[in-house]
C-alpha cells in the first residue's frame, strides 16, 4: 500500500510541475565478435547493464561464433549431427534462408567453404584454382542444409561449411535491443562494428539520433560519406572500406567479394552498401548480398521489397563515383 501511494505521489508531482525527471545518459563500451561495440541508452537513473550485455555476446558466440571449436557452429561443421540447435541458430536459420530465396542465392551461409579456401576465414587457405573451386562449389548452395523439426541439422554433404558471420553481428544487436526493450529503456542507439540499432530520439539533446557512414574511398583516413536520421530502425553496411583492387589497364578501383555462385572472387564495381530495415540481421545479410550481386540486380531487387532503404556506392563505366539512394533513405540524410 506504501509503495502505491509513493508512486501516485510522484506521478502527482510530476504533473503539477510539468516536468519529467532528469534524463541520464549510459554509455557502455568494449570488444566482442572481434570489433568494438557502444552501446548509448537513456535512463533516468544511471543502469549499469554490463553482465546482461556479456552474456548476450557470450551467448551468441556459443551458438553462432565460428572461431569458437566448441560453438554449436563449429561442432556442426566438424560433422557433429547430434547438435540440438537453440532459439538464436534458428532464427539466424530462417532469416538467412529467407534472404538467400529473395537474393537468389547471392546471399549463402554455405559459402564458407570458399571463405576458408580463399583464406578469409577461420579455415585453412588451400590454393585455387578452376578445378578446385569447381570441386568446392558441390559443397555450395544453402538449399543444401535443412532444419529438422527436431531443430537439428542435416546437410546434403558433410563438408557443406556453414558460415553465419555475414548476419551474426546484425542479429547479435537486435538481441541486444531486445534487452533494452526488456529492461524498459525507450531511448537508445546500439552499435556493434558499425552496425546499428536505434530506438526513440536522443532525448537530452532533444533531437533524433544522427549516425554516419564511413566514405570508403579515404583508404587509411576516416571521414563521414553521409549523416542521417535513425529512429526505430536499423542499419547496417557492407563494402572494403580501406583496400582495393586496381586494374593494372584501365586504373579503375574494385573490391573483391566472394561469388556464391562463380566461387571465384568477383570484381565489382559496387564499393559499399548500406541498408536501413526493421531489425539489424535482415539489413545485415541483405548488405552482404548487395556486394556479391551485380548492381543492376541489385537495384531491381531494391525496388521490389518495399521494407528496405538503401544507398549504395559504385562506380560508373567511366570510373567515376556515383551514388544511388531510395527515397526513404534520401529522407532521412542530414541536409548540409
Amino acid at each position: 500500500m506504501n509503495r502505491i501511494i509513493l508512486a501516485l505521489l510522484g506521478l502527482l508531482m510530476v504533473s503539477c510541475t510539468g516536468k519529467q525527471p532528469e534524463l541520464v545518459r549510459n554509455q557502455i563500451q568494449g570488444g566482442a565478435l572481434g570489433t568494438s561495440y557502444s552501446l548509448i541508452y537513456l535512463t533516468h537513473e544511471s543502469q549499469n547493464f554490463q553482465k546482461e550485455i556479456d552474456s548476450v555476446f557470450t551467448a551468441v558466440n556459443g551458438s553462432l561464433s565460428t572461431y569458437i571449436p566448441t560453438s554449436d557452429i563449429s561442432k556442426i561443421n566438424r560433422g557433429d549431427t547430434t547438435v540440438v540447435v537453440d532459439a538464436m541458430f534458428s532464427d539466424v536459420f530462417q532469416l538467412s534462408k529467407q534472404v538467400f530465396q529473395s537474393t537468389h542465392g547471392y546471399f549463402d551461409p554455405t559459402v564458407g567453404v570458399l571463405v576458408n579456401a580463399w583464406g578469409f576465414g577461420p579455415g585453412t587457405q588451400i590454393a585455387m584454382d578452376s578445378t578446385r573451386v569447381d570441386s568446392l562449389l558441390d559443397y555450395v548452395g544453402f538449399d543444401k542444409v535443412i532444419l529438422t523439426k527436431d531443430n537439428t541439422l542435416k546437410k546434403e554433404s558433410g563438408p557443406i561449411y556453414l558460415d553465419f558471420n555475414a548476419i551474426a553481428k546484425g542479429y547479435t544487436i537486435d538481441r541486444l535491443a531486445r534487452l533494452m526493450d526488456t529492461k524498459g529503456i525507450e531511448n537508445y542507439l546500439l552499435e556493434v562494428g558499425g552496425e546499428l540499432v536505434a530506438k526513440g530520439d536522443n532525448r537530452i539533446k532533444e533531437k533524433p539520433w544522427v549516425v554516419g557512414i564511413d566514405d570508403p574511398q579515404m583508404g587509411d583516413t576516416r571521414q563521414l560519406k553521409k549523416t542521417l536520421f535513425l529512429k526505430d530502425r536499423a542499419m547496417a553496411s557492407s563494402g572494403n572500406y580501406r583496400k582495393f583492387r586496381v586494374d593494372s589497364l584501365t586504373g579503375k578501383r574494385y573490391v573483391h567479394t566472394i561469388n556464391p555462385k562463380t566461387g571465384f572472387t568477383k570484381n565489382s564495381n559496387t564499393l559499399a552498401a548500406t541498408v536501413i530495415a526493421d531489425n539489424c540481421a535482415k539489413a545485415d545479410a541483405y548488405a552482404t548480398a548487395f556486394m556479391a550481386m551485380d548492381l543492376d540486380d541489385a537495384l531491381k531487387l531494391l525496388t521490389s521489397m518495399r521494407d528496405l532503404e538503401a544507398y549504395i556506392i559504385y562506380l560508373d563505366e567511366q570510373g567515376d563515383t556515383q551514388e544511388f539512394m531510395t527515397p526513404g533513405f534520401e529522407k532521412r540524410v542530414v541536409k548540409r
